[in-house]
C-alpha cells in the first residue's frame, strides 16, 4: 500500500494506492480544477488528453484494460466510452478486445455532448462535470445489436464515486432488460475496496472491474473556495456542431482503418529526430491516435494529445496552457495543456468539424497543419491562412 498527500491551491488530497499494474508516477499527476464541485484532478499521463503520450504507451494501456475484461462475458458485448475524456481510450480498448477475441460480436459507442442530426438518442448525466449532459446515439444497426446485447463494458479514465456509471447503467437497464453482465474498465479506480465489493448489488447486475491502478482518496476543500469557471456546455438541441457519425459516435462493430497513406506522406517530410505532436480536438481523439501510431511505426518521434473543454489551473502537473476557441461552435472556452507553441517541430491537428476561424486560430498558435477527417479514408488538408 502507498499513501500520498498533496496540498494544492484548492485543498488537500490524500491518496491510498492498494494495487498498481503500472508505476503510480507513470500513470498520473495531480492538478487543481476551477470547479467548485470538485477542486482536483488526477491527470492521466497515459490517456492522451491533458498530457502528451507516445502511441506505444497508450496502446499498452488499451491492451492491459482489454485483457482484464472477463473472457466469460456473454455476447454480444456493447462497449460505451465516456465523452469527452475517455472517447479515445474506450475505442482503443474495444479494438484491443476485438484483436484478442476474433469472431466475437461487439459494438462500440461513445457518448457525446452534441446532438447528431436526427439519429435516435438517449441521455444520462455526469453530475460532477461542468458539462453534465451526455447523449448516446444509436444507428439502426447499433440499436439492433444493443437490443440483443447480453454484456455491457463501460470505459472511463477514472472511477471515483461511480455515480456517472450508475446514471448510465440505470438508463441502459431500463431500455435493455436482457442485459446480464457488466464490466467497468478504468485507468484508475478510486472507489475503494468496500465500494467495489458492493457494485453488483448497486448496479443490479453481476459486475467486475478492471483497472491499471486501484485505491481510494479523500479531498478536503481549502478555506478559499475553488475558482468557479464559466459553463462548459451551452447545449442547443437543433444546432449543427459538426459532430461526425463516421467514427464511432453512433456505433461501430469493427476497428477503424488507420490512415496509413496520410502517415506515409507526412513521414517523408519528417527528419530524423524531429519531434511530432498529433493533436486531436475535443471528442475527436481516436483517429489522431491511429495517425500517431502509424507515424511511430515508421520510426518517428511522436506524441499524441487533444484539446479539451475542461478548465484546469496552472499548478502541479499542468504547466503551459494554450487557450483556444471552440471548433464545435458552442462558444465554450477550450484548452491545450502542457504544450507550448514552438515545442514541436511538426504539429498535425486532426478534426472532424469543417474548417473554421477557431481551427485557424489553433493552427496559428501552434504553427500546425490542419487535417479534416471526413471519413477513415477521406482526409483533407486545410490550408492555414
Amino acid at each position: 500500500m502507498t499513501l500520498v498527500r498533496q496540498t494544492m491551491p484548492t485543498g488537500e488530497l490524500t491518496l491510498q494506492v492498494d494495487e498498481a499494474r503500472f508505476a503510480l508516477g507513470d500513470l498520473i499527476g495531480y492538478a487543481a480544477r476551477a470547479n467548485a464541485k470538485r477542486g482536483f484532478l488526477f491527470l492521466s499521463k497515459v490517456l492522451g488528453k491533458h498530457w502528451p503520450v507516445t502511441p506505444g504507451a497508450m496502446e499498452a494501456i488499451h491492451a492491459d484494460l482489454a485483457a482484464q475484461i472477463p473472457a466469460s462475458l456473454p455476447g454480444p458485448v456493447v462497449f460505451i466510452a465516456m465523452a469527452e475524456t475517455a472517447v479515445g481510450l474506450g475505442q482503443g480498448v474495444f479494438e484491443a478486445w476485438l484483436k484478442a477475441h476474433p469472431g466475437s460480436e461487439g459494438l462500440f459507442i461513445h457518448s457525446s455532448r452534441y446532438r447528431v442530426g436526427e439519429i435516435p438518442f438517449f441521455e444520462f448525466e455526469e453530475s460532477h462535470s461542468h458539462a453534465p449532459r451526455q447523449f448516446l446515439h444509436l444507428s439502426g444497426t447499433a440499436s439492433g445489436v444493443f437490443a440483443r446485447a447480453r454484456s455491457l463494458v463501460l470505459i472511463d479514465d477514472e472511477a471515483s464515486t461511480g455515480n456517472t456509471f450508475a446514471n448510465l447503467i440505470e438508463v441502459c437497464r431500463a431500455r435493455y432488460r436482457q442485459l446480464e453482465r457488466l464490466h467497468l474498465g478504468v485507468i484508475t479506480n478510486f472507489m475503494g475496496q468496500e465500494a467495489n465489493a458492493g457494485l453488483s448489488a448497486r448496479f443490479g447486475l453481476p459486475t467486475t472491474v478492471g483497472a491499471a491502478l486501484s485505491g481510494q482518496y479523500a479531498f478536503r476543500m481549502g478555506d478559499t473556495p475553488a475558482p468557479v469557471a464559466t459553463s462548459a456546455q451551452r447545449f442547443e438541441e437543433h444546432a449543427e456542431r459538426g459532430a461526425s457519425d463516421a467514427f464511432g459516435r453512433i456505433g461501430i462493430d469493427r476497428a477503424l482503418a488507420p490512415p496509413q497513406a496520410l502517415a506515409a506522406r507526412l513521414a517523408r517530410n519528417i527528419g530524423d529526430g524531429e519531434s511530432v505532436l498529433v493533436l486531436g480536438t475535443g471528442e475527436f481523439m481516436h483517429p489522431s491516435f491511429l495517425l500517431g501510431r502509424e507515424l511511430e511505426a515508421l520510426g518517428k518521434q511522436v506524441v499524441v494529445q487533444s484539446t479539451t473543454r475542461s478548465p484546469i489551473l496552472s499548478w502541479g502537473a499542468v504547466g503551459h496552457i494554450v487557450s483556444c476557441d471552440d471548433n464545435y461552435g458552442e462558444g465554450i472556452a477550450n484548452y491545450l495543456y502542457n504544450v507550448a507553441p514552438g515545442q514541436y517541430r511538426h504539429v498535425f491537428i486532426c478534426h472532424e468539424t469543417p474548417a473554421s476561424p477557431a481551427l485557424m486560430q489553433l493552427a496559428g498558435q501552434l504553427h500546425g497543419r490542419l487535417f479534416h477527417f471526413q471519413s477513415e479514408t477521406t482526409i483533407e488538408e486545410i490550408p492555414v491562412c
